[in-house]
């Protein structure tokens, strides 16, 4: 795996390693141009975020975890990136880090570590249930004397405090995630996803910001989408909004169907995101809108449309599990009849809207506290 141990597992000789092997890769791309011809500085700091820094921070998992001694590796990435830094900008040899770093538009490197050690923390729980990985996370005590002894869950409390490790972090970061990674279901399986079957039955209606008043053009838009069909009882009219107010979000959801309101809904939940109260208000509102006897056509109206682009993308992200959920009830929806049909509307919070602000109003305004917190909210 190239990875370079040392005695004490410090893993000085590995940073060592690669951070001159970035530093040589730095050196070799001065040939491509200097600060009076060549590439541009802007495709410089490209060059080296794709090719150099990825190289200095090979492995970074092994070295880089809570309350590990990080100084000397500091020391001699800073030095690595002040060197690309002065070469994307042009400047002089004295010139102070944290200056040209700024200049060239380049993350400070602590910070950049910080960054993709918390993404890195988060794969483990998108991997199947029978990965080792998953068998070494697993933090439930051992039901048998034959059980894996290697989990998590078999340490004492003592053991727990001792040990350390990217494995102890990404277990720490599991109390505050919810585990909703589903890359192996059939929804996003090729030739199975929903826009190679149905393209003909969503759409997306966004704010056009190339408007001389973009605000007033969607409130229009949004009044006559109203007045067109809010009298159609084939038509259920979902508005969803979310927010979070200390540490608890609340997830709104009204459908309006025949000029009256027929469902309020209100979620709240603790250790998510706005993201994720805002993909489960969608959720609930398509679902319950399928569930509207003779309903046809389906309009979204959310402040957050690019949660909802999220549901038609097979990518692997977190919140997987509700855009499950939410493809499979749509195409249920699509089969049952041919004509069925979904839009998307985009509704800026600051607009106001007169639907979207009552339900804006009742998501800032509701107020719980959970009982108790758990893991998995």
């Amino acid at each position: 795996m190239s990875f370079i141990f040392d005695r004490k597992l410090f893993f000085h000789k590995h940073i060592d390693h690669y951070a001159n092997k970035a530093i040589s890769t730095v050196k070799y791309m001065k040939l491509l141009g200097n600060s009076s011809q060549g590439i541009s500085p802007l495709q410089k700091r490209l060059l080296y975020r794709c090719c150099a820094l990825p190289i200095a921070l090979f492995g970074f998992q092994l070295w880089f975890y809570n309350k590990a001694p990080i100084s000397y590796h500091m020391k001699i990435l800073n030095k690595m990136q002040r060197r690309a830094a002065i070469w994307i900008l042009g400047a002089f040899k004295t010139s102070p880090l944290e200056g040209i770093e700024a200049l060239a538009g380049i993350i400070p490197i602590m910070f950049h570590l910080q960054k993709i050690a918390k993404r890195s923390q988060i794969h483990p729980f998108k991997l199947p249930d029978n990965h080792i990985l998953k068998n070494l996370l697993d933090d439930s005590p051992p039901q048998f004397k034959s059980s894996n002894l290697h989990n998590i869950g078999s340490l004492t409390n003592r053991q727990r405090s001792l040990t350390k490790g990217h494995l102890i972090d990404s277990n720490i970061k599991s109390y505050g995630i919810f585990p909703s990674f589903s890359p192996l279901d059939p929804e996003f399986s090729p030739g199975h996803h929903i826009i190679d079957n149905f393209s003909n039955h969503f759409s997306f209606n966004l704010v056009n910001k190339n408007d001389k008043n973009p605000n007033k053009t969607c409130a229009q838009k949004l009044d006559n989408m109203v007045l067109c069909n809010s009298s159609s009882p084939h038509l259920a009219l979902v508005i969803t909004d979310a927010s979070i107010k200390n540490d608890i979000a609340m997830s709104i959801l009204h459908i309006h169907s025949a000029n009256r309101l027929l469902i309020k809904t209100v979620h709240h939940a603790s250790f998510v995101t706005t993201t994720e109260a805002e993909l489960f208000a969608i959720r609930c509102g398509i679902n319950q809108a399928c569930s509207i006897n003779n309903v046809s056509k389906i309009i979204i109206v959310t402040d957050s449309i690019h949660t909802a682009n999220k549901i038609f993308n097979s990518d692997a992200y977190p919140f997987q599990i509700h855009t499950a959920a939410i493809l499979n009830e749509l195409r249920k929806f699509f089969i049952s009849n041919k004509s069925n049909s979904i839009e998307f509307w985009e509704c800026p919070s600051k607009l106001k809207w007169r639907f979207h602000h009552d339900a804006d109003k009742d998501s800032k305004t509701f107020s719980a506290t959970p009982s108790y917190l758990s893991k998995i909210s």
